[in-house]
C-alpha cells in the first residue's frame, strides 16, 4: 500500500510538495501540494501524457496558452508536446494527482517565458 504518509516526499518549485505514489519507467504517478500563489515553469514533454486531477483546492492549468480553472474532483489531461503551466491562483493550497505515461522523467523541456 503506497499514501500520502509513506511515499517519497521531495520538494519543488517555490515551496511545493511532491510525493511519488508509483515511479516506474512506463508509468509516474505523484501526488502535488501547491501553496497560495505559486507556479511551475511554462514546459511541455515530447513523449510523455499526462492527467492532472484535482483532490482538494483550484488548479489553473495554463494549456497552450488557453487558461483552465479545475476544481476539486476535476481534470484535465496534456497531449505530448502541450505547453503548459500549473499555477495556483487562489487564496488555499491545492493538492492533486499527476499521472505520467510513460514518466516524463528527461522527457520536460523548459520554456523561457514562463
Amino acid at each position: 500500500m503506497i499514501s500520502k504518509g509513506n511515499a517519497e516526499h521531495y520538494i519543488w518549485g517555490d515551496h511545493c510538495d511532491g510525493w511519488y505514489l508509483l515511479n516506474r519507467p512506463d508509468m509516474l504517478i505523484i501526488h502535488e501540494k501547491m501553496p497560495s500563489g505559486t507556479q511551475e515553469k511554462r514546459h511541455y514533454h515530447s513523449v510523455s501524457r499526462q492527467f492532472f486531477y484535482v483532490l482538494e483546492g483550484n488548479l489553473t492549468m495554463e494549456l497552450e496558452s488557453d487558461k483552465h480553472e479545475i476544481k476539486a474532483r476535476q481534470g484535465i489531461e496534456i497531449p505530448p508536446g502541450a505547453k503548459h503551466q500549473a499555477r495556483n491562483n487562489s487564496q488555499l493550497p491545492v493538492e492533486f494527482i499527476v499521472i505520467s505515461h510513460p514518466t516524463t522523467r528527461g522527457d520536460r523541456s523548459d520554456l523561457s517565458s514562463c
